[in-house]
C-alpha cells in the first residue's frame, strides 16, 4: 500500500467515525436536549437523505471535471461548517438548515474517495483496497459511536456542542491531510471510449452498469436499510428482544465485519463476483429464516435472542463477502475518466434505498411479523437471481479479474517456453 492511499484510508475511517460519532445521537438532541420535538428531529434525519439525494447527481459530474481531490476537500468543509453550526443552533431552521449541510457534505464524501481509491489502485488490487475500505469505515463507525456516547450527556447542552465541534475539528484535520495527497491520472481502460462525456444518458446505456444498480437497490434495500428500523422494530416487538440484546446483534455485525473481512478476501478474489454476490444472497436468505424463528418460533427467550444475534452476524458475513466484490466492480465497468460518474450513481441508489428501506420496513417490522419476513426473504433470493443475470453481461474478466492475471502469467510462460526452444 502505498503512501497516498494510505492517507486515502485515513479519510475513510475519520469520515466514518465523524458519521458514528454524532448520527445516533441527533434525535435526543434535537427532540429533547435542544427541545425541538420529535417531529422536527424525524425531519432532521429525513433532511440528511434528501440533502444526499440533491447533491449526488452533481457530485458525479464534478467529480469528472475537477477530479475527486478538489470535490472531496469541498465535502469536508461543507460537512465540518454543518457540524459546528448544528452544535450551537438553536431553533428548528437553523437545526435543518445544519443538517442539510453535514449531510451533503457526507454524502459527497463516498463516491469522492471511492474514486480517489480507483485512480490509486490497479485491476489487480483493487478488491483488496476497497476490502479495507469498508475494515476500516465499520470500525469507525465502532469506535466513533462509543466515544460519542460517552460524552454526551442529555441534561447538559454543552456536551452535544462539543460533540459537534470535535466533529468539525476533525473534518478540517481531514482537509489537511488529504491536501497532502498527489493524485495520479486516471488509469485507462482498455477498449473505452477516448473522450467519455459525463453524462447520465451515456450511463443508462450501460446495461450491465444499470443491472448492477438495479441489483444495488435490493441488496440496500434488504440489508442495510432494515438494520435500524424494520428488523429492529421486528426483534423488539416480535421476538421479545431487549435494548441490551439490540446493541449485542449491532456489535456481533460489526464484530463479524472484523474477524471474517480479510479471511473471506481470500475466498472471493478467485471466485466470479455474479456468484459471490448470489452466494450472498443465500447466506441472507438464511438469515431471514433465523430472524423468523426468533420472532415466530416458540423457543425460549434465551433462544430467541441468540438467533436474533445470529441473524445480525450472517448479515455482516455477506456486507464482508460485498465489499472488495462491488464497489471494484462498478469502478471496472466505468469508462474512462467516467469512475466518479459511476460512483456518484451508485451512491445515489444507495440513498434512495436506505431511505425506502426503513419508510417499507419498519411499520411492517413492528405489526405485521410473519408478511415481514416473507417479504425480505423473497428479496434476499432475489440478490441471488439478479446476481445470476448480472454475470451474463459481464465479460469474463469483468466477472473475474484473477483472469486477467492468470492469462498474465500463461503467456509469460509460453514465451519462456519459446525462448528456451530456440536456445
Amino acid at each position: 500500500m502505498g503512501a497516498e492511499m494510505r492517507r486515502i484510508h485515513v479519510g475513510n475511517a475519520l469520515s466514518a467515525f465523524g458519521l458514528g460519532f454524532t448520527v445516533p445521537y441527533l434525535y435526543v438532541y434535537v427532540a429533547q436536549v435542544r427541545d425541538l420535538g420529535a417531529v422536527t428531529a424525524g425531519l432532521v434525519l429525513a433532511v440528511f437523505a434528501v440533502a444526499a439525494l440533491v447533491v449526488l447527481p452533481f457530485a458525479g459530474r464534478a467529480i469528472v471535471r475537477r477530479g475527486p481531490l478538489p470535490v472531496l476537500l469541498v465535502a469536508l468543509v461543507t460537512a465540518a461548517v454543518g457540524a459546528l453550526s448544528l452544535g450551537l443552533a438553536s431553533n428548528s431552521t437553523t437545526v435543518l438548515l445544519s443538517a442539510a449541510a453535514l449531510g451533503a457534505g457526507q454524502a459527497v464524501m463516498q463516491p469522492a474517495l471511492a474514486t480517489m481509491i480507483v485512480d490509486c489502485s490497479s485491476a489487480e488490487t483493487r478488491s483488496r483496497a476497497f476490502a479495507t475500505q469498508f475494515f476500516l469505515q465499520n470500525l469507525g463507525l465502532g469506535v466513533g459511536g462509543l466515544i460519542g456516547g460517552h460524552l454526551v450527556d442529555a441534561s447538559r447542552a454543552s456536551s452535544f456542542t462539543l460533540l459537534f465541534s470535535i466533529e468539525a475539528a476533525m473534518f478540517l484535520l481531514l482537509v489537511v491531510i488529504m491536501s497532502t495527497v498527489r493524485m495520479p491520472r486516471a488509469p485507462q481502460i482498455k477498449g473505452a471510449p477516448a473522450q467519455a462525456k459525463g453524462s447520465w444518458k451515456q450511463l443508462l446505456g450501460n446495461r450491465a452498469m444499470v443491472q448492477l444498480c438495479v441489483l444495488g437497490f435490493v441488496l440496500f434495500f434488504a440489508c442495510y436499510g432494515q438494520f435500524e428500523s424494520g428488523l429492529s422494530a421486528y426483534g423488539v416487538e416480535a421476538a421479545g428482544i431487549s435494548t441490551s440484546a439490540l446493541g449485542t446483534a449491532l456489535a456481533a455485525n460489526t464484530a463479524m465485519i472484523v474477524v471474517a473481512q480479510f479471511a473471506v478476501l481470500r475466498f472471493v478474489e478467485r471466485r466470479k463476483r455474479s456468484r459471490v454476490i448470489g452466494a450472498v444472497g443465500l447466506i441472507w436468505a438464511f438469515a431471514w429464516v433465523i430472524a423468523g424463528y426468533a420472532g415466530l418460533g416458540h423457543g425460549s427467550q434465551a433462544m430467541a435472542t441468540a438467533a436474533f444475534v445470529s441473524t445480525y452476524a450472517l448479515f455482516g458475513l455477506g456486507e464482508a463477502m460485498l465489499s472488495p466484490t462491488v464497489a471494484p466492480l462498478v469502478a471496472d465497468l466505468a469508462p474512462s475518466g467516467m469512475a466518479g460518474q459511476y460512483n456518484s450513481a451508485f451512491a445515489l441508489v444507495k440513498q434512495l434505498a436506505l431511505a425506502v428501506g426503513p419508510a417499507v420496513g419498519g411499520p411492517m417490522g413492528a405489526s405485521l411479523h410473519a408478511p415481514y419476513i416473507v417479504t425480505f426473504l423473497l428479496f434476499s433470493l432475489g440478490i441471488t437471481y439478479l446476481a445470476v443475470r448480472l454475470g451474463r453481461q459481464l465479460t469474463p474478466v469483468q466477472n473475474q479479474p484473477s483472469l486477467a492475471k492468470s492469462r498474465v502469467v500463461a503467456r509469460g510462460g509460453a514465451s519462456a517456453d519459446s525462448v528456451q526452444t530456440a536456445a
